[in-house]
């Protein structure tokens, strides 16, 4: 007779039944601790459900101007960073997200914020007319500026070319200039009747202010030399930059030394500063002789021993009024001239030569036994 086991005789025995139920319990519970049941809105399952072993998640997005609920499933393996995932955040398109790790916790519907209420509104909540009012005020605030600007600059211009059209035949004016008068005309009778030193100064500004520059003839030291026009006659502008007001003042001052006029010495018109809406100009008004200066006529053209002879007894003539002292009540100083070479000697048209460019000359007064130097103590220009 076989023996029986210990356990057979203490054990009881389970029914069959209750055995399969309490596997069957088991597997379940083992299925809860490892899987979460989620809602999915975008799953072929019949039932519209998923399973994860992470999270479920709920958001509301935009599409087309209108709001969708979207429910799904994330793996654990995507929910990164641990603690704040990605997936968990709102962003552009997706307006709220909520993640929740309970079966079917996200059948819940979520309210948009604030912030996104109107999908049409700007990020600033401003309306159509508020942002053409700060799009246009910054145009228009330029553009009166603008206008400003250059209504400024017209009146400036207004003002330059009334003072240029000034009315020099005007009959209340006693010292104005009387309509048919030629430059040559004025310059004779008044260096005739007059101590020799040139135009009184109203009548060089009225004479400077009236004439019309035609082109640029020469550049020196100082600026340049233009070709102007006067009532039919040429004279030359020599134009200084009000960076050079000592050379201007200092040259317009010995030209109208008294009984300096001389037919062997640059006649001198007119000095005066002009405004020509942008910056000052100092303007210093001579006669015109189309030949140019000694140097420029002797490298143009072969000269006879009759024309040499005739250049150089002028110029020696002209220097020699220059040095020589003129005792009298308007007595004429001794002047060097410091800076003597061809450039600065003109040829007129009958072939006689004029010293000019007098800027470094200096006076010899008798009484006092000294000499006049101008503060610039250049001596001389390049050859």
């Amino acid at each position: 007779m076989a023996s029986r086991s210990p356990c057979a005789a203490r054990c009881p025995r389970l029914p069959p039944a209750l055995g399969l139920a309490g596997l069957v319990l088991v597997l379940v519970a083992h299925r809860g601790a490892q899987a979460l049941l989620c809602l999915c809105s975008d799953c072929n399952q019949a039932n519209a459900t998923c399973e994860t072993d992470g999270a479920c998640i709920v958001s509301i997005t935009n599409v087309n101007g209108m709001q969708h609920h979207v429910r799904t499933c994330i793996p654990k393996g995507e929910l990164i960073p641990a603690g704040k995932p990605f997936f968990c955040l709102s962003s552009e398109d997706v307006r709220n997200t909520y993640c929740c790790y309970k079966d079917y916790c996200n059948k819940i519907d979520l309210m948009v914020p604030r912030g996104h209420q109107k999908s049409d509104e700007t990020p600033s909540g401003w309306g159509p007319v508020e942002l053409v009012a700060v799009i246009a005020g910054p145009v228009f605030l330029v553009f009166v500026i603008m206008i400003i600007v250059v209504s400024v600059f017209h009146h400036h211009q207004r003002v330059y070319h009334n003072r240029q059209r000034l009315d020099v035949e005007d009959p209340s004016c006693e010292m104005c200039l009387s309509k048919d008068k030629t430059l040559q005309d004025l310059v004779y009778d008044l260096s005739t009747s007059g101590s020799g030193s040139g135009l009184p100064l109203f009548v060089q500004r009225t004479v400077a202010r009236t004439i019309v520059l035609q082109e640029i003839i020469g550049k020196g030291r100082f600026g340049e030399v233009w070709r102007g026009r006067w009532r039919g006659g040429d004279v030359a502008v020599k134009i200084f930059s009000s960076r050079e007001e000592r050379s201007w003042f200092r040259e317009a001052e010995i030209y109208q030394t008294v009984m300096l006029r001389h037919e062997n010495i640059l006649g001198f018109i007119a000095a005066d500063n002009k405004d020509n809406g942008t910056w000052t100009q100092l303007w210093l008004v001579s006669d015109y002789h189309e030949h140019g200066s000694l140097f420029d006529y002797l490298n143009r053209y072969t000269v006879t021993i009759e024309g040499m002879i005739k250049l150089a007894l002028s110029a020696a003539s002209g220097l020699a009024h220059l040095h020589m002292e003129i005792v009298g009540t308007q007595g004429k100083p001794g002047i060097a001239h410091r800076d003597l070479k061809s450039k600065n000697i003109l040829v007129k048209k009958n072939g006689i030569c004029a010293i000019a460019d007098l800027g470094l000359a200096v006076r010899h007064d008798a009484v006092t036994d000294t000499i006049d130097i101008a503060p610039n103590q250049r001596v001389g220009t390049k050859r």
